[in-house]
């Protein structure tokens, strides 16, 4: 590798010092290189970054500690794990899926009055509300938002660590106190139990809307 790359080119990919280098260098052979030999904290963490990018960040300390058994570096479970740790090197967490609709319930669901006609002619004649979800260092966060289907404005919001119904009753109550939309106007959703749930219902009447879902199963209403 030396004669096609500089060492300090080289030790700057691997992230190792080149004073750490030569000094493995110079070790005894049966220290730096010998398989029964101790290696060095630099020298194991050159094949830990090499395995780690070789993978695409797909190994935790675990397999990397199998990967470098196979690739005959003899170096502990605890040894491999700290440097990871010392070092931020983790393995790359797949996104999970989190299911924010329940729509198995026995709560009643109110028709579909939209029928996919998601153009009003003003404001505040359709807004539609809906769930997703946000990953953070300490746990999911829930983000129930209500949009103004005319302008595609987002006019309430809640952010909570739950999917309860008080999470889009307050979403709505945003959007209400931020504009005051006159009588009757639809507000269009999944059929998700807290869309269906009392709590909610009565505040759609309590500041007279109509409520509208849509067809089971049917992401395109």
């Amino acid at each position: 590798m030396r004669q096609q790359y500089p060492v300090s080119v080289s030790c700057g990919v691997l992230e190792v010092s080149a004073s750490g280098y030569f000094n493995w260098l110079r070790r005894p052979q049966d220290m730096a290189g010998r398989p029964g030999g101790r290696h060095s904290d630099e020298a194991v963490l050159a094949h830990i970054r090499v395995i780690h990018t070789e993978v695409k960040g797909e190994y935790g300390w675990p397999r990397m500690h199998k990967e470098l058994l196979a690739r005959g570096i003899r170096v502990g479970k605890d040894r491999v794990r700290k440097l990871m740790q010392q070092h931020g090197i983790r393995a790359r967490t797949k996104r999970k899926f989190v299911v924010t609709t329940d729509s198995k319930h026995s709560l009643p669901e109110a028709p579909d009055l939209v029928q996919r006609r998601f153009n009003p002619e003003a404001p505040n004649q359709l807004w539609s509300g809906d769930i997703t979800y946000i990953a953070t260092d300490e746990g999911w966060l829930y983000l129930a938002g209500v949009i103004d289907l005319f302008s595609r404005q987002v006019v309430g919001w809640s952010l909570q660590p739950h999917m309860q119904a008080s999470l889009v009753k307050d979403a709505l109550a945003m959007a209400w106190w931020r504009r005051r939309p006159p009588p009757g106007l639809i507000f269009h959703s999944d059929r998700g139990s807290q869309y269906c749930s009392g709590e909610f219902q009565n505040a759609l009447k309590d500041w007279k809307m109509r409520s509208s879902m849509s067809r089971k199963g049917n992401c395109w209403d």
